[in-house]
């Protein structure tokens, strides 16, 4: 039974890594834990090869059908800009949707990211982010959020998801249940957002609602909601928002991740131990820890205790992970995206700098730089 408890426990970590190389630390830990993947950061990721040969090392040691996620939304989040090419952001790939005949850009947006995350042997972007773009939220998000409408989001999240899926790489829509109307950054805050429930059902959970069946993955933030029933509790330990609102009142499906449990936002409302069991509770499928492996230690050792010292919770994590690895078997198992060449890389690198150019010239009004069709490229690329 400890060893069954120790891999469930394990199959609900994902966890990050310290450099572009596993240390042999690392690799003891990773042995022991089976996490359910790994998230790379720029920290991780010097090109193309290397990013594959890490993650084939790593994931060596993580259970079936595991994740390998990288932030790539474009502008100014994006882990690929240094060894690829830098994407423009969602928000300018919405203005430049905006204009006439180019309805298709989001689609294209999330082709080319797809593509760009696909060459380095990486499965899931963890994009595209649907907070509204409201004035409290405009200095944390800046060009993250593409819109100050649900409509507006969809219209954009719908393309670009689209176009990953075409891909095979899964998206990741967040930070539900919305960040739009957070003035505080939750890597270092709780950010208490006072939106009352008719309003965050009505606009900001409108994306979750409108995409539910289109959205492999879902991550869930660190804000609070006072003026809900989820009272002062931050939504990634919260079962109102995981359990009653998220699976129940919208019926979502997929796999519900949380934002890195190491961010101030939860772990100054409790520690770390506290913070794994809590989510479990709530009905998270997986948590991401991504950067101490104290932490990433420390979590994993707590759900081992709370499972053997309580039959009600080794019921719940039992469950918890075999169902995540049912969800992640539907989503990941057609395996990664094959390497390309150098050629094929530098034909990739060439028509995202070209997207990009487009992209601004089309939301600063200039329409005399016409935007690529990425299927036009690709019988080129692969020659």
């Amino acid at each position: 039974m400890t060893a069954t408890i120790r891999r469930a426990a394990g199959s609900l970590l994902v966890v990050g890594l310290e450099g572009a190389e596993l240390t042999s630390l690392e690799r003891a830990w990773l042995k022991l834990l089976r996490p359910a993947g790994v998230i790379l950061f720029r920290r991780n990721i010097s090109d193309a090869k290397q990013t594959r040969g890490l993650l084939s090392d790593a994931t060596a040691w993580c259970i079936e059908n595991s994740l390998r996620c990288v932030d790539v939304e474009g502008g100014t989040v994006d882990r690929l800009r240094d060894a690829l090419a830098p994407m423009p952001s969602a928000q300018a790939v919405a203005v430049a949707s905006r204009t006439k005949g180019n309805a298709g850009l989001a689609r294209q947006h999330g082709e080319l990211i797809a593509r760009g995350v696909g060459a380095f042997g990486l499965n899931t972007t963890l994009a595209p982010v649907v907070d509204l773009a409201l004035p409290d939220s405009a200095e944390v998000m800046g060009t993250r959020s593409v819109s100050a409408t649900a409509a507006g989001v969809i219209e954009y999240a719908r393309g670009f998801l689209a176009g990953l899926s075409e891909h095979g790489i899964a998206g990741c829509a967040k930070h539900f249940p919305g960040l739009g109307a957070g003035a505080l950054d939750s890597h270092f805050e709780t950010p208490k957002i006072r939106r009352k429930w008719n309003d965050l059902w009505r606009e900001d959970l409108e994306p979750y609602r409108a995409l539910r069946d289109e959205l492999p993955l879902v991550m869930v933030n660190h804000a609070a909601y006072p003026a809900t029933l989820g009272k002062e509790r931050p939504a990634s330990v919260s079962p109102f928002w995981i359990t009653t609102v998220l699976r129940k009142r919208i019926g979502y499906r997929g796999l519900i991740f949380s934002d890195d449990l190491e961010m101030g936002g939860v772990l100054k409302y409790m520690p770390m131990e506290d913070a794994v069991v809590a989510a479990v509770r709530a009905g998270m499928d997986m948590m991401e820890i991504c950067h101490s492996p104290e932490l990433i230690l420390k979590g994993y050792e707590a759900l081992i205790t709370e499972a053997e010292k309580s039959a009600a919770f080794r019921k719940l994590l039992l469950a918890r992970a075999h169902m995540s690895a049912r969800k992640r078997a539907r989503i990941f198992g057609d395996g990664i995206p094959p390497a390309l060449t150098m050629r094929q890389i530098e034909a990739l690198r060439g028509q995202m700098l070209r997207f990009g150019e487009a992209v601004r010239s089309r939301a600063s009004g200039d329409r005399t730089v016409a935007v690529e069709n990425p299927k036009q490229l690709s019988v080129v690329e692969t020659a």
